[in-house]
């Protein structure tokens, strides 16, 4: 069984649960989940995280993602992606470009969001997007996100090109909708491709295909990242080898018990490695145990 992310480049025409799908058959396992859901239309990075991997889906869910987004400016549709049905047109022509630009600018920083009735959140527990088809609308509470920069790459009215680093939970499409409505002529998305996520780069990323033939050529494992690359930022201790027993067993560990000497600070989390170099959990340090104990345990069996 693969152990590890997979940096996946999902193209369009594929759900995010396709691309799942679709790896299963290509790795030969079932357990695989994927890190954020990715539009049909959409297009980009989508890391997906193999057997004992599935356990950091949820912090790569949680990353800041970069995308590169086309907006229609004098158009609206009920889904704010030209997917939808339209439901006004305006007339663009008389719209200066520096306008749009200061218009686009104000959306940096920390701004609310009211997620689209299209879109994969639930309310009591039903799918926002399967309400919609069914001609249901419900309030939904604004949220908020972060705008950490807009870089916009082109203008040629109607259409605005840009480049856009978020948080979590950011809608791109009602971003653009947003901007349509400060500008008061509306917009939708035309095209979304997502560069990056949880330090995962579009220029890097795999399509199935390709994945297809790594997997038929017995190559798959090269591609596959190590679970502990998602855990680069914390320091590394590692097990002295008489205490590789209580690591595998997901002990409370002392200081003392490890081959590096490091400054523990409260809540501080740490890659945890056996005595021969094996990644095996992640740790955090405990100030009122003055401990170390199990966050995530990873040990391949």
């Amino acid at each position: 069984m693969y152990n590890g992310i997979i940096n996946v480049y999902k193209e369009k025409g594929y759900t995010s649960f396709d691309v799942v799908a679709r790896m299963r058959g290509i790795c030969g396992q079932k357990k695989i989940g994927h890190t954020g859901t990715l539009d049909p239309d959409a297009e980009g990075v989508l890391p997906v995280c193999l057997g004992k991997a599935t356990k950091v889906c949820d912090m790569l869910t949680d990353s800041d993602k970069v995308y590169r987004a086309v907006m229609q400016l004098g158009v609206e549709t009920d889904t704010q992606d030209l997917t939808g049905t339209i439901l006004k047109e305006v007339d663009t022509s008389g719209l200066m470009e520096q306008k749009v630009m200061d218009a686009v600018m104000q959306f940096e920083g920390e701004i609310h969001q009211v997620p689209p009735m299209y879109s994969a959140l639930k309310v009591n527990g039903k799918k926002l997007c399967d309400l919609a088809r069914a001609g249901v609308t419900v309030e939904r509470k604004a949220r908020p996100v972060t705008i950490y920069k807009i870089q916009v790459e082109n203008i040629a009215l109607p259409y605005v090109t840009m480049t856009v680093s978020c948080s979590k939970g950011t809608y791109i499409r009602t971003l653009c909708h947003d901007i349509g409505q400060k500008l008061g002529c509306g917009a939708a998305m035309k095209s979304l491709v997502r560069l990056q996520a949880a330090g995962y780069r579009m220029e890097d990323a795999y399509k199935l295909d390709t994945l297809q033939e790594y997997k038929e050529a017995g190559t798959l494992k090269d591609v596959v990242t190590p679970i502990e690359h998602v855990f680069e930022v914390y320091p590394v201790l590692t097990a002295k080898p008489e205490f590789d027993i209580m690591l595998k067993n997901g002990n409370k560990m002392a200081l003392q018990q490890f081959q590096e000497t490091i400054k523990p600070e409260p809540e501080m989390k740490v890659r945890v490695r056996m005595s021969d170099g094996r990644f095996a959990a992640v740790y955090e340090y405990r100030e009122d145990l003055g401990l170390f104990r199990p966050s995530k345990m990873f040990l391949e069996d």
